[in-house]
């Protein structure tokens, strides 16, 4: 996989390298931070678009909770001292399911901007919102250590997994039910058409639907590169082993067995993992304010996570082949702000499918990404927001909730993860030739 990508002036090449010796270690370091560790979760939500037909049964399907008694009062969501520093002192830290501390965090802003709380909770800015959010106030919500419950090969697959990824493919990409995606097993013979039909189509969409399609791609070759890279390979005496599943990596990107599509889907992922470097590096003036604190309650480890984080802001302006949003939604006013709703539209909509998964990690992982990916265009359409913040004050105009940072950073992480094993793979392959 080489070459420039599509829609964008950036390669291959330039990315591997910026994410192996940059990125990807300083991201892995991050993730593994109080602050970004814990995610609010609520794993019980119906399914919206159909019957739910069952729960994945698989044990590796299971999401293991952290027991609401270790959570120390004052990050519980609704608590009245949910900003307190003193609740996190309680010895009730003193695990988490095998975790060593618990430090789960429930605020982005330091003390001394308690008062504007209250502004901000009058603030609707569902508008901006490109997902369906959870609500943390529910009492089906969970924190969940996301360092105890990888995301991995789990076992759940065939008509219920399909049937997930079809709707999104087909209902929410602004496609028309004549054109098939290349490989649906659901699409009547073609003959020797081998998804070429779908790519004129696709090559016919205006930039922004274009863009919407590579994204979601990008995003499913990801979940599939971790499913490929973390995967069951053998279980003794109970004892299971998890490694890179060469042949299943083949099965689902190797260019004869796909018929081509495996490289296609790849080069989606590079550009999704464009699409959120480029979502870090415009957001870095809200997290650059003294105002935001990464606050866990424990002053030292909130400093260097911070300092962490705007080390990682750094480097991602100091790319120099970013994806230029700027091409997007930019014809008449009236027409591009139709397109931008409806682009927020489908992605919301699709958000909602997460809730359909029958296996919980799978859940678990497809809830928390999507969310990244829709905090990350959140980000790329409030510029003037982000640009006109105050120093010293929250901002009315665009905030990030705890929740959307966490699954920021983890989402990303997941595309920085997905990079770095793909050459883990190219090594593999190498070998086994």
């Amino acid at each position: 996989l080489t070459g420039v990508l599509d829609d964008c002036l950036c390669d291959i090449e330039s990315i591997d390298d910026f994410n192996t010796f940059k990125i990807f270690p300083k991201i892995q370091k991050l993730q593994e931070r109080d602050y970004f560790r814990y995610y609010k979760v609520n794993l019980k939500r119906p399914c919206p678009f159909w019957a739910d037909d069952g729960h994945c049964s698989i044990k590796d399907c299971h999401v293991e909770p952290c027991p609401e008694s270790k959570i120390p009062v004052g990050i519980k969501a609704g608590s009245s001292n949910k900003y307190s520093k003193a609740a996190n002192n309680s010895k009730e830290l003193e695990d988490c399911e095998q975790a060593n501390k618990l430090g789960a965090v429930n605020s982005t802003l330091s003390n001394q901007s308690k008062e504007a709380f209250i502004d901000w909770a009058r603030y609707d800015d569902s508008q901006d919102h490109f997902c369906e959010l959870d609500d943390e106030r529910s009492p089906d919500a969970q924190y969940v250590d996301l360092l105890l419950n990888p995301e991995r090969y789990t076992g759940y697959k065939g008509p219920s997994a399909w049937r997930v990824w079809n709707s999104i493919y087909e209902e929410n990409c602004f496609k028309p039910r004549s054109v098939y995606r290349p490989l649906n097993p659901l699409a009547p013979s073609r003959g020797g058409d081998d998804g070429e039909s779908f790519y004129t189509w696709l090559e016919g969409l205006c930039l922004e639907k274009r863009v919407f399609y590579k994204l979601i791609s990008g995003l499913h070759a990801s979940i599939n590169l971790h499913l490929c890279a973390n995967y069951l390979l053998e279980e003794t005496w109970g004892k299971p082993r998890w490694g890179p599943n060469v042949k299943e990596f083949t099965r689902r990107f190797d260019p004869i067995e796909t018929k081509g599509e495996g490289p296609r889907r790849l080069k989606n992922l590079y550009f999704l993992y464009l699409i959120e470097l480029r979502a870090l590096s415009k957001v870095a003036p809200y997290f650059e304010r003294s105002v935001v604190d990464l606050y866990t309650g424990n002053g030292h480890e909130d400093a260097e996570s911070k300092a962490l984080l705007l080390d990682i802001f750094r480097d991602t302006k100091s790319f120099h082949m970013h994806f230029d949003e700027k091409s997007m939604f930019a014809g008449d006013k009236k027409g591009a702000k139709s397109l931008k709703e409806e682009f927020r539209l489908h992605f919301k909509n699709i958000s909602r499918i997460m809730d359909c998964v029958g296996c919980d990690k799978c859940r678990l992982w497809g809830k928390l990404q999507t969310q990244g990916l829709g905090t990350a265009l959140k980000i790329l359409f409030s510029e003037r927001e982000i640009k006109s913040l105050p120093e010293n004050s929250p901002s009315k105009g665009f905030q990030l909730t705890r929740q959307e940072i966490v699954a920021l950073v983890n989402a990303f992480g997941r595309l920085s993860t997905s990079i770095r094993e793909l050459q883990n793979f190219k090594v593999l392959l190498r070998q086994t030739r």
